[in-house]
């Protein structure tokens, strides 16, 4: 193994699993980026940011756009200039992006990226941080084209119970547009799992779970999650009305039957509110 590979491997152990790494400096040193990308790129338009309240809350999205997920650095870039980089958000990140990109994991881990992991995310609502999750993850990023206005949390209910076991109320969040940065025309990762079964190797020797074809930049044709140079298409963000359990704690996290019922109230109403969005309302 050469220098290089073990480096990649101390920093894909090393960052990610501390709350210490989010560094307020670098984060106002990308905002004059961001706005530029905000104001003139996407040229986003927001609402329903009064719904953030002051209490630390559990933001829950649906991922756009491929790898670059344009919606989601919009959203952030939303968040510092509303309420500051003092003011503590951390992103759950896959354990995946933290193996292939060292270097951009490195990054990430300055702007408040933190392993995808349930103590992460506890040990940031434990310090009054607020936390940001896409449970859909790669399903979700690299859904059809066709299904563009769906919501896709792919059945992951982690949040959920990290929602009631912490006590807190989740804040869906939501966007049209970004999912036209690139145009996901399929999926062929049944038939790539296949050639791995076979004997082809998975690129880092991780399995990316979705094997999508698309049209976008730089590629033109692509195929596999490969990384993106999303279109400079407009976007709408919407923050939604938190969503408040009927019962919290261990007991309420514990019970199967109850997880199910308030990951579907989530699922429900973040599908009314794209809805409403992408209707103009």
């Amino acid at each position: 193994m050469n220098c290089s590979s073990l480096n990649s491997i101390a920093l894909t152990h090393r960052f990610g699993w501390s709350l210490e790494e989010r560094d307020p400096e670098v984060i106002e040193s990308y905002l004059p980026q961001w706005e530029w990308f905000y104001r003139y790129y996407f040229r986003v338009k927001t609402d329903g940011w009064q719904h953030i309240p002051e209490s630390k809350v559990l933001l829950v999205g649906s991922h756009n756009g491929g790898l670059a997920s344009p919606d989601m650095v919009m959203m952030m870039y939303d968040w510092f200039r509303r309420f500051g980089t003092q003011r503590p958000v951390y992103g759950l990140m896959h354990s995946n992006a933290w193996q292939i990109y060292p270097a951009l994991a490195q990054l990430a881990a300055k702007i408040g990226a933190i392993m995808a992991h349930p103590q992460m995310a506890i040990a940031a609502f434990r310090k009054g941080a607020s936390v940001l999750v896409y449970p859909g993850g790669a399903q979700d990023v690299f859904r059809p084209h066709s299904q563009r206005h769906q919501i896709q949390l792919a059945g992951r209910k982690g949040f959920i119970k990290l929602a009631l076991r912490e006590k807190v109320p989740i804040v869906p969040i939501i966007s049209n547009g970004a999912h036209d940065t690139l145009i996901v025309l399929g999926d062929c990762y049944e038939q790539a799992r296949q050639l791995h079964e076979l004997g082809i190797p998975w690129l880092f020797g991780l399995d990316p779970q979705v094997f999508p074809i698309y049209l976008g930049l730089p590629w033109g044709l692509a195929i596999g999650p490969l990384p993106n140079i999303p279109l400079p298409i407009p976007i709408t963000t919407r923050v939604c009305p938190p969503i408040v359990f009927e019962r919290y704690g261990r007991v309420a996290a514990r019970d199967q039957d109850y997880v199910d019922a308030c990951y579907e109230q989530v699922s429900t109403q973040m599908q009314s509110e794209l809805n409403r969005l992408v209707a103009g309302l």
